[in-house]
């Protein structure tokens, strides 16, 4: 019997750099993607919470995983990329943090630009938890989907 990897096992499989901050993956659906970052002293700022380099990759990690999830019927045909990221940091973050994306645009209209031969772009946001549920951070990736031909 053979099983499918789930888009998390994908993503730590194809991006070896996600793998590096040993990334829970709660969720992985076309609809949202929950990453958390264990709280690990070897990846602590000055002030003792996460590092925003590990911020920044745990968010633009949590975006690729709802994109595969949400595209990943399209990689025979098509490349996921990221265009573009803006990161915004709004409370210290500190302990286990929590990402939470949510595609910008509904798939199945990103789908039809690809159908129509267009290189498609599309923002996935992403929010960024503390335990106590305040918001530390908010990225935007910008995606697009490269036709392979």
């Amino acid at each position: 019997m053979t099983t499918t990897p789930s888009v998390g096992e994908m993503l730590a499989a194809t991006v070896p750099m996600a793998r590096t901050l040993n990334l829970t993956y709660l969720e992985t659906t076309a609809e949202r993607a929950v990453l958390q970052l264990p709280d690990q002293p070897e990846y602590h700022n000055h002030v003792g919470g996460p590092h925003a380099g590990a911020m920044f990759t745990l968010a633009e990690s949590a975006s690729g995983c709802i994109v595969l999830a949400a595209f990943g019927d399209q990689l025979s045909r098509a490349v996921p990329l990221a265009v573009s990221a803006e990161i915004a940091y709004k409370k210290l973050a500190m302990g286990v943090v929590t990402a939470t994306a949510v595609l910008g645009r509904p798939a199945a209209e990103v789908v039809a630009e690809l159908d129509a031969g267009e290189r498609p772009e599309f923002p996935v946001t992403v929010e960024i938890t503390r335990e106590d549920g305040a918001v530390t951070g908010v990225m935007t990736v910008h995606w697009t989907l490269r036709p392979n031909s």
